[in-house]
């Protein structure tokens, strides 16, 4: 049993660095919110496959640090039976926002100055979630992400375009959890 305990704890710390977003280990915390759902439970089927005019959630967050200048805030499905699907890739996003209406519209470039990246399906802006039928809750993650620098990518760029470009300049991160299943 003395072996157990050791296991147990390096599952949990190894889960704990797992929920940080992949380019944002070891920086403070955001906090994201959405008064269309609460964290850990089902996102609105409005904000999802399911309705014929899917939009995208209202956003809030807090704790942006003060020397942060933009934005990114990527949508991700690590469930999707062919790997992670990217739902939103947005970036470049001015700093001094404290969150986004419900829906954005799936433009290049956003009103605020934030531009967006495709998702997987190779298409502007937010794609709701859309799990396959009789499948288990698939896990939303919204993550967003402070930087200290606007990156120097165009609109359309991809989730991983967008990390690799962030790399190095994360000043805080965050993320909201929300499930979904048809």
């Amino acid at each position: 049993m003395a072996h157990v305990k050791p296991v147990l704890v390096l599952m949990l710390l190894v889960s704990m660095a797992l929920a940080r977003p992949a380019i944002a280990q070891n920086v403070p915390s955001l906090s994201i919110t959405s008064s269309a759902f609460a964290p850990g439970t089902t996102i609105p089927a409005g904000y999802s496959c399911k309705s014929p005019n899917v939009e995208s959630p209202p956003l809030r967050w807090n704790g942006i640090p003060k020397d942060a200048k933009t934005l990114v805030l990527i949508v991700k499905d690590p469930d999707a039976p062919s790997g992670t699907f990217i739902h939103w890739v947005v970036y470049n996003l001015p700093a001094g926002l404290d969150g986004l209406e419900a829906n954005v519209p799936p433009t290049e470039k956003l009103a605020d100055g934030g531009l967006q990246g495709i998702n997987s399906l190779g298409q502007i802006g937010y794609k709701g979630p859309c799990p396959p039928p009789g499948s288990a809750p698939h896990h939303y993650h919204f993550e967003l992400t402070a930087l200290d620098i606007a990156l120097g990518l165009e609109p359309g760029a991809t989730a991983a375009q967008v990390e690799q470009a962030a790399r190095g300049h994360v000043k805080a991160a965050g993320e909201l959890v929300g499930t979904f299943a048809r």
